[in-house]
């Protein structure tokens, strides 16, 4: 299991979520922060839209007991992104800057070029599936139909082109 501290933006937390596949950030990291923002976005935003994911995180956040971090407007008067960022991404990579060595779960192409630029260690739900295979936390045929999933899924926006290449190199590596 990892030490570091990690914070999850929302398409991490959705993505998985919808895979029913939240339990893989304890397996992994034990514990995942979560800025007030990006809970209230993926939780109490998704709840009054509806959201069956919404729930899940609420109920898996609930269960870990892991921390909700407020981000403060003081903490993102310190931070001015060079790019156009939700206050999501933002939280995030505001509340990485403050925990060296800390990992980023953002999916979010451009925010995850901004936390490189920032010397800031990030991975995706991608990534998140990747290692779990490594460290056999999930089977070959799992982590087949779990791109596969995402690849199918309309509320799962990453690249079925990434998707199946970073499968096939995953498999490679076997």
């Amino acid at each position: 299991m990892n030490a570091k501290v990690v914070i999850t933006n929302a398409g991490p937390l959705m993505a998985l979520a919808k895979l029913n596949q939240l339990h893989l950030l304890a397996e992994l990291y034990g514990e995942v922060i979560v800025p007030d923002v990006v809970y209230s976005e993926v939780v109490s935003q998704g709840l009054v839209r509806g959201e069956p994911d919404a729930l899940t995180v609420r109920l898996f956040w609930r269960q870990a007991n892991w921390p909700i971090a407020e981000v403060t407007e003081a903490h993102r008067t310190e931070y001015r992104p060079t790019v156009t960022l939700d206050p999501g991404e933002t939280a995030v990579l505001v509340l990485g800057l403050t925990k060296p060595g800390c990992l980023l779960l953002l999916d979010d192409a451009v925010a995850r070029a901004e936390a490189h630029r920032l010397g800031l260690a990030v991975k995706g739900t991608l990534g998140i599936l990747a290692e779990a295979y490594r460290q056999q936390k999930l089977k070959r045929i799992q982590l087949e139909l779990l791109f596969e999933e995402i690849v199918a899924r309309p509320d799962i926006w990453i690249s079925a082109v990434l998707c199946r290449h970073l499968l096939a190199k995953l498999l490679r590596e076997e």
